[in-house]
């Protein structure tokens, strides 16, 4: 997932809102029928999703980035959830799905605050997995998707589903959804095959069954 010029994305225009209603009934088709779909299609991706974050990577761009799986920045990529500077709300997400993928009092502070912060305060907060030099990041995510490309996918499609699926589970039922995801991977043919290419070091030939 990448944007376009050097930008990851900055969510709306801000200087056009004054010209919209933003009455309840406005307000909450935009979020059920084209904000919450959005995301939620990337939410629900049986792939890995990696994010090429260059430039910005604000408001609605922050809350796309946070759906992705991994995630790659730019030395000079800016991050931050800007709304509560002026007096809006971030109707994506971030005031929730933040806070459980970085530190409570740091998510608070960026959306308390607006303020943004760059790739590297990003890395150290574990908002992106990798900071790399401006223009690297999606020879990054590239290799990275290289890597994912050559394991076990059916290893790789359950492991993706237990991150997404026991998110918001406590630990103990975490612990049980996950077992059938497991015990099939264990069942299946490349399950032998990945053993026996280790014990014969040699590349594992899958077979997706």
């Amino acid at each position: 997932v990448a944007g376009e010029g050097g930008q990851f994305a900055s969510g709306g225009d801000i200087e056009e809102f004054p010209q919209f209603r933003f009455d309840a009934a406005t307000l909450a088709r935009f979020h059920e029928e084209d904000v919450r779909p959005a995301l939620q299609a990337l939410l629900d991706c049986d792939l890995p999703l990696l994010a090429q974050i260059d430039g910005a990577c604000i408001g609605g761009g922050l809350e796309v980035a946070a759906c992705c799986d991994i995630r790659i920045a730019g030395r000079s990529a800016r991050f931050g959830v800007s709304e509560a500077r002026w007096s809006l709300y971030p109707m994506g997400g971030s005031a929730v799905r933040l806070p459980r993928q970085i530190p409570y009092t740091i998510a608070a502070d960026i959306l308390l605050t607006g303020r943004h912060i760059t790739g590297q305060e990003a890395k150290d907060i574990g908002l992106v997995a990798y900071v790399v030099p401006d223009g690297e990041a999606l020879a990054k995510a590239r290799e990275i998707a290289d890597v994912i490309a050559g394991n076990g996918p059916l290893a790789v499609e359950a492991i993706l589903k237990t991150l997404h699926e026991t998110a918001d589970m406590s630990e103990a039922d975490a612990f049980a959804y996950e077992q059938p995801y497991g015990q099939a991977v264990f069942q299946s043919q490349d399950a032998k095959e990945g053993p026996k290419a280790f014990a014969e070091k040699r590349t594992p030939n899958f077979q997706r069954k």
